[in-house]
């Protein structure tokens, strides 16, 4: 039984290189796949999100308990993006 299966792994031997060769690559390439797209959605994300106006709004609190008294539930998120009530801050 021992022989059978040195002379299994004998024959076996001269693919284990390449199949882990390619192994290695394969996961390479999706490692870098999914790091490529995790890039691209975090730049989509980060685009849209500056497309909130409430730091610039003259109704905005700067305030964690109330950020603004116009619309608090909106504050901040993605709905202030094309606010009704968005006024420009006066300096």
């Amino acid at each position: 039984m021992l022989v059978l299966i040195l002379r299994l792994i004998d024959r076996i031997q001269p693919l284990i290189i390449p199949l882990c060769l390619i192994t290695a690559w394969v996961f390479m390439l999706m490692l870098a796949s999914s790091v490529i797209g995790m890039l691209i959605d975090v730049i989509k994300r980060a685009k849209k999100m500056h497309k909130i106006p409430c730091s610039h709004c003259q109704y905005f609190t700067n305030d964690y308990r109330l950020k603004c008294p116009v619309n608090p539930f909106q504050a901040n998120t993605e709905a202030a993006i094309n606010c009704k009530d968005y006024q420009m801050e006066e300096n």
